[in-house]
Parts: C-alpha cells; structure tokens; sequence
C-alpha cells in the first residue's frame, strides 16, 4: 500500500513538472535546457528524442548530460543528447546562410545558397523558415534595407549611393517600398526626420507618464516610464531633424483616451497604427493585435501563429522592439511555463496591465 501511494505521489509530480510537457510534445526548443532519464532503460535523452516515450513515473530530470551520467545513466543512441540537435545543427547552417546573404553584392539565388549549405533547395527554404521566420528572399530585402538605413545615417553618403551600396539594382526598386521600410522618405530619413511632422503629447496613468506620438501615416510610439521627460528625449533621439509638436490641446484629448486603455483594455484601440519594422517583426505584432484582452499566448504560441514554429526567440526580440504599447499588445505574451518574461517597460507594468485586463 505505501508503495502504491508512493507511485502515485511521483508520476503526480513528473506530470506537473513543465518539462514533462516538452518531452509530451518533443518540443525540439526544449532541448539543450535539460534532459531526461527513464529508470527502466538507463538511458537519458534529449526533450524531442523520437523515442517511445516513458512512463512518467520513470523520469528523472538533470539539467546537463554530466549530471545525468553522474547518476549512472547513458546517452540516448537515437538522440545523442551529448552532440548538437538537429536543431542545432540546422540553426547552424542558416546562419551561415545568412553570412553568405550579407556578404554577397547581390541577392544569393536559391539553388546557390542551398548548395553551398549541402542541401536541397526545397529542405533549405523550409529550415530558413523555420529558423528566421522569413524566406531567404525576405532576409535578403531585410539586410539591404538595413544597409540602407546605416548608409543614410552615415552623413558622407548620398541617398543614390546609399540605395546602390546597399545591393539594390535600380532605385526605383527601392522607392517602390521606401515609405515602410523608413516611414518617410530616403531624403527625410537621411536627414533625421527633417520636414517630416509628428505630434505628440505626455499624460499620466495609472502606470506612470504615457507619451503618445502621432505622424501622417498614425501612431507611431506609445511609450510608458517614470520620467516624462526622458519619453520626450527618446523620442527626438529617434528624429533628430524631424518637426515635433506639442502643446496641442486636441492632441492631449487623445493621449486621455489612450491612458483610459489601461483602466478599460476591453474598450479596444481602433486608432490607425503607423508601424515600422521588418517583415518578421510586422508579422509578429500582427499576431500580438489578435489576442484578445483577459487572454494570453506564449512566445511558442505566437511562432507557431505566424508559421515559424522554431523561431521563439526570434519572436521575444520582435516583442522587445516595440514601439507602440498597448495598442500592440505585447504584454500578453507569456512564458510556455506561464511565468512572466521581459517587458520593455518593466515587469511590475506587465503584470499590473494583466491583472487589469482579467489575464492572471
């Protein structure tokens, strides 16, 4: 009988424990975290081992293989939990792809880049994917505007310069999506936002100053601190040239409405955003916008909303850059074990507008 209750009592814990539910799933980003040893085999293995899975109350858990081997268990023949994953192996070889990208004058074909990796066309473009969240077409376009970016930063440049030195054939190419790589014109960029307009103001909220920034195209910052002043100097760092007006009574009435988001979340923001990033990034704060209020995703969650399963931590530094809180809800994602993560304006906001909206 107290056999029996002991029984009991371990596969009750095994299964609570969040990486039993990585090696349920063999979840492939899981390994490298820790392994898993099963008492009937003597073996120990990777999160994703393909292997038949163990009864729980068999498992044991070790953070690395030294531990595990310490214990008197072996590795895994399948998985080699000692060697790089697949994963790993594949994380690996795409980005020495992306090197090739960004170190080639012109755009890399396909077939090229997949022979020189040593696979086929088709399982390369499936793992780039997977690994970046963005075809390699799409990580080419990203790097040239990048380098578009930094040689119209770059004062001794010229704007024709800058778009040739950056691999694109012709400028018109370029022009043709100038306006949402940059949210303004090469001209206007290269000189720090000069002529371009944008109207802000700083509130109060409950979590402190809130500034809310506005150009042509629509909000474009929503930002929140303890220093209004420092959300003002971050936002001229960010356009130096550009024309900043405040002051604007009208301005303010909106600023309140948007503060009024954090008390009510559920009222809903159906301002016009003006939102600047990468593909990946917009296709991340795209899913962030679908989740509802009272409600939240995990950064695993939203990889695989977007069709890059593997790409988690892609997907958290999509969430650090932006820009515009609240009305890209970035403060609904989670951690897979359900533990808040980083926040760009701090933990203690994170929770607070959670527990506002019903989340936690």
């Amino acid at each position: 009988m107290t056999t029996r209750n002991s029984a009991v009592a371990t596969t009750s814990a095994t299964e609570q424990d969040p990486r039993w539910q990585s090696v349920v799933a063999r979840e492939a980003a899981a390994d490298g975290r820790f392994v898993y040893a099963v008492k009937t085999t003597g073996v120990y293995c990777r999160p994703s081992c393909p292997s038949r899975r163990a009864k729980p109350q068999n498992v044991r858990f070790f953070d690395l293989p030294d531990e595990a081997e310490a214990a008197g268990y072996r590795p895994c023949q399948r998985c080699a939990p000692r060697g790089p994953s697949v994963t790993e192996a594949n994380a690996a070889l795409v980005a020495a792809a992306c090197r090739l990208i960004e170190a080639s004058e012109e755009v890399p074909k396909l077939q090229d880049l997949a022979a020189k990796i040593g696979m086929s066309p088709w399982w390369f473009h499936r793992q780039f994917r997977a690994v970046t969240g963005l075809t390699p077409a799409q990580w080419a376009s990203a790097h040239r505007r990048r380098k578009v970016r930094a040689e119209l930063a770059d004062k001794g440049s010229s704007v024709t310069g800058a778009i040739y030195g950056a691999g694109f054939g012709s400028g018109s190419r370029f022009y043709e999506g100038s306006d949402a790589a940059l949210g303004m014109t090469p001209t206007a960029f290269r000189n720090g936002g000069k002529d371009a307009e944008i109207r802000f103001a700083v509130g109060a909220s409950s979590l402190g100053a809130i500034l809310v920034a506005q150009s042509d195209r629509g909000i474009c910052a929503i930002t929140l601190g303890d220093d209004p002043e420092a959300l003002v100097r971050d936002l001229q760092d960010s356009f130096p040239r550009a024309r900043l007006i405040g002051d604007d009574p009208e301005f303010e009435a909106l600023v309140a409405r948007v503060a009024g988001l954090v008390e009510a979340p559920q009222t809903g923001f159906d301002l016009p955003l003006d939102i600047r990033g990468t593909a990946f990034q917009e296709r991340v704060w795209q899913a962030l916008r679908q989740i509802p209020p009272g409600e939240t995703a995990s950064y695993a969650d939203i990889a695989r909303r977007i069709g890059a399963p593997k790409a988690v931590r892609a997907v958290a530094q999509a969430c650090g850059a932006n820009r515009i809180a609240l009305a890209i809800p970035c403060h609904r994602v989670i951690r897979n074990d359900g533990a808040l993560s980083g926040y760009r304006w701090g933990i203690a906001r994170k929770r607070a507008l959670l527990e506002k909206e019903g989340g936690l």
